[in-house]
């Protein structure tokens, strides 16, 4: 993952939701390039924040034991796309289900009480002809959820605390 577009998880509740934040600033190459005099945050990287939120929503529910990658955005309805830097964005995914195959999220970004967007992302489960290929570096995506906060705010199904993994191997 190239693009990082959440800073930090408020919520995760395991197989079930996760809210994170992403503050948007001036100081992102993209936001320099994009529009030079009126820096625009692309709807595309709102799109790949909500991605990132339920995918890794997903993986962690799935105990990272499957390869997931975007597969399709049936329905994704913006309201505003005028983000620029300063404005903090939420997004929120809710699980709908998750099978061997795929899974499905209802997703939705606000900025503080207004709704930006909101809709539905397919993630595929990416089958045995793919499991030799690397999606990351080993350790990388543990990292990654960790440097979220996963594990700070993580609860499973039951209401206890996420339990992070390296503590585990300890």
């Amino acid at each position: 993952m190239n693009w990082y577009w959440i800073d930090r998880f408020t919520v995760f509740e395991s197989g079930k939701r996760a809210k994170a934040v992403k503050a948007i600033t001036r100081a992102e190459g993209h936001l320099r390039s994009h529009f030079p005099y009126h820096a625009l945050a692309p709807a595309s990287l709102i799109i790949e924040g909500l991605a990132q939120t339920a995918g890794l929503t997903v993986n962690e529910a799935t105990h990272f034991q499957k390869k997931v990658v975007l597969g399709k955005i049936p329905s994704l309805k913006f309201y505003q796309t005028e983000i620029v830097p300063g404005d903090v964005l939420t997004y929120e995914a809710v699980l709908e289900y998750i099978n061997p195959e795929g899974s499905s999220a209802l997703v939705s970004v606000h900025r503080g009480d207004e709704l930006i967007a909101e809709g539905k992302l397919f993630f595929a489960h990416l089958g045995a002809d793919f499991a030799q290929q690397e999606q990351f570096a080993e350790g990388d995506l543990e990292d990654l959820v960790r440097a979220y906060g996963m594990y700070e705010v993580g609860v499973d199904a039951e209401g206890n605390p996420l339990v992070d993994p390296a503590t585990k191997r300890a």
